[in-house]
């Protein structure tokens, strides 16, 4: 089992810049992939980003490419989603997760945290 908790989250203005983060416990972290989806108002939850366990290969949904950037420090079990030129559409409840990575990061990984809030104002 993996838990994960995030934090961050916010309020920013468009065009601003914002960095959530993921602690993650319980079993060998490191050894797995991690990721960011998120769910806005009404929407079904989508795919953000993804990096591999070792953090030298990463995977990003179009909507975010160029604009964000997700890392990891496994010294520490912590995910890191640093968020610039933010747009009001990022508005979403940001989760982290882990699991197998690869192709199929975009349906999802295996564990999940509660996530934490991301408005963006015009």
């Amino acid at each position: 089992q993996v838990q994960l908790v995030e934090s961050g989250g916010g309020l920013v203005q468009a065009g601003g810049s914002l960095r959530v983060s993921c602690v993650a416990s319980g079993r060998t972290v490191s050894s797995y992939g991690m990721g960011w989806y998120r769910q806005a108002p009404g929407k079904e939850r989508e795919f953000v980003a993804a990096i591999n366990w070792s953090g030298d290969n990463s995977y990003y949904a179009d909507s975010v490419k160029g604009r964000f950037t997700i890392s990891r420090d496994n010294a520490v079990n912590t995910l890191y989603l640093q968020m610039n030129s933010l747009k009001p559409e990022d508005t979403a409840v940001y989760y982290c997760a882990a699991g197998s990575y690869g192709p199929s990061v975009v349906r999802g990984m295996t564990w999940y945290g509660k996530g934490t809030l991301v408005t963006v104002s015009s």
